[in-house]
């Protein structure tokens, strides 16, 4: 399960033990072990409390879905390999271009 992930991520981003987190938590190693392993469902609180006890804050957004990168990729599977070739060339230009004015 996700929350079980993100537990484990921040624990380990944490540099803890499973015991140091548990002993934090009041709770046992082998609790953070099933959550951990998603045999176990903890809940929001749960998950953001753990989180918190790592030294991480857990922040959730809704935002607009943005599909443009899969519009982009589905127009260039429609280029040839040679038009392709050539957009690319044209982007990097454009990207130098505006390095060079960025650092001027």
């Amino acid at each position: 399960m996700i929350g079980g992930e993100l537990v484990r991520e921040a624990r380990k981003r944490a540099g803890m033990t499973q015991a140091q987190l548990a002993e934090r938590a009041g709770t046992t190693q082998s609790a953070i072990a099933r959550l951990e392993s998603g045999r176990t469902s903890p809940s929001f609180e749960q998950v953001e409390r753990l989180m918190r006890l790592c030294g991480f804050q857990l922040i959730v957004e809704l935002a607009p879905y943005d599909d443009s990168d899969i519009v982009q990729a589905e127009a260039l599977l429609r280029m040839t390999a040679a038009e392709r070739t050539r957009h690319l060339a044209t982007s990097v230009n454009r990207l130098a271009h505006l390095r060079e004015t960025a650092l001027a």
